[in-house]
């Protein structure tokens, strides 16, 4: 099944309203794309938390766990944090009192094996998740954005090829993840470029049609 491309616009005082809903949701997109930005507004509308993998990792080094000084090892030497120690954080923090009834989850799963992981962490709280939305947006508004960014961080690094690299590594990793959410009929793809208020709106609108079946 393809993809269903969303592009809807809500009257502008919908998202003031909070809304608490039982749902378990993804959100996926490429590097500039917003996708961390649009989480947390997605995650305030619906009342449910985000729950990012960056902001697990930074967490649990800050606080020297044993899961955060496993992964401080990769990190320190520019390696990826292993399959195990990603889902083993995202486990105890979705066993928090806040995830039990919904989350939107941000970077997890990466791999078809990270999919299966959060299946099993579902299966076993009786859950199923119900949609993952993914961001899009043309590569030269995503390279625009990210060149704008490192010239306002003074990131010298991220050059023009360096960030068309990390669309394309992106795009070779995520791709069979979307794929396998795609043939399960839970994607749906909004487009992410434009103004940042115009992109909530039509996520909110996707998710909220999809979520009342």
């Amino acid at each position: 099944m393809p993809p269903a491309v969303v592009g809807v616009w809500l009257s502008p005082g919908c998202l003031s309203e909070r809304t608490s809903v039982m749902a378990r949701m993804i959100i996926m997109g490429p590097p500039g794309s917003g996708k961390g930005t649009q989480a947390e507004h997605i995650a305030r509308r619906f009342g449910i938390p985000a729950i990012s993998t960056g902001d697990l990792f930074r967490a649990h080094v800050r606080d020297k766990t044993e899961l955060g000084v496993e992964a401080s090892g990769y990190m320190d030497h520019g390696e990826f944090v292993p399959d195990h120690v990603t889902t083993a954080m995202l486990r105890r923090r979705l066993e928090e009192e806040d995830a039990s009834e919904g989350f939107l989850l941000d970077g997890y799963p990466r791999t078809v094996i990270q999919i299966g992981a959060l299946d099993e962490m579902l299966a076993d709280r009786q859950q199923t998740l119900e949609v993952v939305l993914e961001l899009t947006a043309p590569d030269h508004e995503l390279v625009s954005r990210m060149l704008l960014r490192a010239q306002e961080q003074g990131r010298a690094d991220d050059t023009e090829p360096v960030i068309q690299r990390r669309l394309e590594l992106y795009r070779a990793e995520t791709q069979p993840v979307l794929t396998a959410y795609s043939q399960r009929g839970i994607l749906l793809t909004v487009d992410g470029s434009g103004e940042r208020e115009t992109i909530t709106k039509a996520a909110v609108a996707a998710l909220e049609g999809a979520l009342a079946g």
